[in-house]
């Protein structure tokens, strides 16, 4: 098939009738598909195309002809150009649907099973205001002022921001401020494409049930004169800010974070209740964003194990122990696992912090601390990251063969080809998948597999 009929630049009517797991919507022309971000099912609409192929095109949208009845009014002003998130055009109820959707189709097309056990998403408690973390690239505008925001879709074209509708609230104020603070320092700030300057990122972390905000500056250098008295007059400023640190970045790299962190005043962590615990939170330590529906998506694992205090449950990816230590109390014994030193000096703090003694904490890979385990547990929790599980993770699972395995996953492609993998010959039986809403305004939806070793085994 040729693209005789489309050309780049062309303006064309599309219906969008359905989402990518991007968050983009779909539409068909002349029997072929076209991508516009920015619409929603049933959205008629004028678009550009951009990048045209032979059965498919990207397109840009140009003007909504007819609404959709699920189209509503962004909540932040620069929605349109933000990349921070994809759906505040969508109505929630639908981005529920949509993201319900996203898991059947997952699970049909890659995973192979026939209609999928698939729940209802758990709502997220509030829609908007969730993000318990937000790190902001810097940069500088045109005139000279320092920014801090997200970039633009597709781009590394910086939208500044002084709020944003999707992070806990009681940050806002610290954003506008703080690059004050900054531009009145004269500090540099880093310029990716030449390497050059010291300020790459602000990172502000609350604990939503404490209020206790750490703030740090990932830096390229330490070419920050002034900063320990800056840094004391913000803990000065904000009652509730606990500690400023920086965090030492000096590569040319794409990942945020460096392996150093050094605290410049008050503390090093935040503390954040959780599941009835209490955490520490370190500014380069994962913890999920979305604190409380962590909590609901926690009460189904339980619910749906039934533990009876005998088990022996290992978590692979365990991080700083944040479903590692509520689940061991129900159980007779728990295993982390977790590649990131610093998580795993977390989470032995948090198990002690907690009087937690049944738990032992291990670090390093998954893939190679698996089949050296000399107990083989009942339960194994997994929850990589986006990637999914290594090949030789699934091989020893099926190996072991433990009762009971719960996969928690944030990326539902990946998710569906592990899932896959386990089942495919007969050895566990996929019962219910629960997947949850820990990202709204977002295309993202985390999901939670609940895996039976079938009975010849």
């Amino acid at each position: 098939m040729t693209n005789s009929f489309w050309k780049q630049g062309e303006l064309i009517e599309v219906q969008i009738t359905d989402t990518t797991d991007t968050g983009d919507g779909v539409g068909r022309s002349h029997e072929r598909v076209v991508f516009v971000p920015d619409t929603v099912p049933g959205d008629r609409a004028i678009v550009r195309l951009v990048h045209v192929k032979p059965n498919y095109a990207h397109a840009k949208l140009k003007q909504v002809l007819q609404p959709s009845t699920h189209r509503i009014r962004p909540s932040c002003i620069v929605a349109d150009k933000c990349g921070g998130c994809q759906w505040q055009h969508i109505d929630y109820e639908y981005q529920l649907e949509a993201k319900h959707n996203q898991v059947i189709q997952a699970l049909e097309r890659i995973g192979g099973f026939v209609q999928p056990p698939v729940d209802l998403v758990l709502r997220a408690a509030s829609p908007l205001g969730y993000r318990n973390k937000a790190t902001y690239p810097m940069g500088v505008s045109a005139t000279g002022n320092v920014q801090a925001g997200y970039y633009q879709k597709g781009s590394h074209q910086l939208i500044n921001l002084n709020q944003c509708p999707v992070q806990d609230p009681r940050l806002n104020s610290l954003l506008a401020e703080i690059k004050q603070d900054i531009q009145k320092r004269n500090w540099a700030i880093y310029n990716e494409k030449d390497h050059t300057g010291t300020i790459r990122h602000l990172g502000l972390r609350i604990g939503r049930r404490t209020g206790e905000i750490l703030l740090t500056l990932v830096v390229k250098d330490w070419n920050l004169p002034g900063i320990k008295e800056q840094a004391q007059e913000w803990l000065n400023r904000y009652p509730t800010l606990v500690g400023v640190c920086l965090n030492y970045n000096p590569k040319r790299t794409n990942t945020i974070f460096g392996s150093e962190t050094l605290c410049i005043v008050g503390a090093d962590y935040l503390r954040e209740e959780f599941a009835g615990l209490e955490f520490q939170v370190r500014p380069d330590t994962f913890f999920q964003v979305s604190t409380e529906t962590t909590e609901t998506l926690l009460q189904v694992i339980q619910s749906e194990l039934h533990l009876r205090g005998t088990e022996v449950l290992l978590d692979a990816y365990c991080g700083i122990g944040t479903l590692t230590l509520p689940l061991a109390k129900q159980v007779h014994q728990a295993i982390g696992l977790e590649i990131q030193p610093e998580a795993v000096e977390q989470a032995i703090c948090n198990a002690q912090n907690n009087q937690i003694h049944n738990v032992i904490f291990m670090t390093g890979a998954v893939e190679k601390l698996l089949p050296q385990l000399e107990i083989k547990p009942d339960i194994v929790l997994l929850d990589p990251p986006r990637k999914g599980c290594d090949r030789q993770v699934i091989a020893t699972l099926l190996t072991f063969q433990p009762e009971r395995i719960v996969y928690v996953s944030c990326k539902v492609a990946t998710l569906a080809r592990d899932l896959k993998l386990l089942c495919e010959k007969g050895v566990y039986t996929l019962t219910r998948v629960q997947p949850a809403d820990f990202f709204p305004q977002t295309a993202h939806v985390e999901a939670a597999a609940f895996l039976v070793r079938s009975q010849l085994h």
